[in-house]
């Protein structure tokens, strides 16, 4: 292993950074149709605070997966290629 390597706290500042901020006007990329767009454009299905299912809109792969529990919550973006997540005030 790197000996120049951090441990995952490392992140705990730039992703605190990162979610402050409105991640609906993230812009995502499909990872099965390549499809880019911003988070608020996905078809949602269920109701807060059960499971929420995010589908792209154009070839309705599931991009995201939101469970909430009382004191945490699972976010799964294996169908996000990436998020460009503007960073202004």
């Amino acid at each position: 292993m790197d000996s120049s390597a951090l441990d995952g706290n490392a992140l705990a500042g730039p992703l605190a950074e990162i979610f402050r901020v409105d991640v609906t006007a993230a812009l995502g990329r499909c990872t099965a149709c390549g499809l880019d767009g911003p988070l608020a454009s996905l078809l949602v299905y269920g109701r807060a605070p059960g499971p929420l299912v995010a589908r792209c809109p154009g070839c309705e792969a599931v991009v995201l997966r939101l469970v909430r529990g009382p004191e945490e919550a699972w976010l799964d973006l294996t169908g996000t290629r990436c998020l460009r997540i503007p960073l202004g005030d």
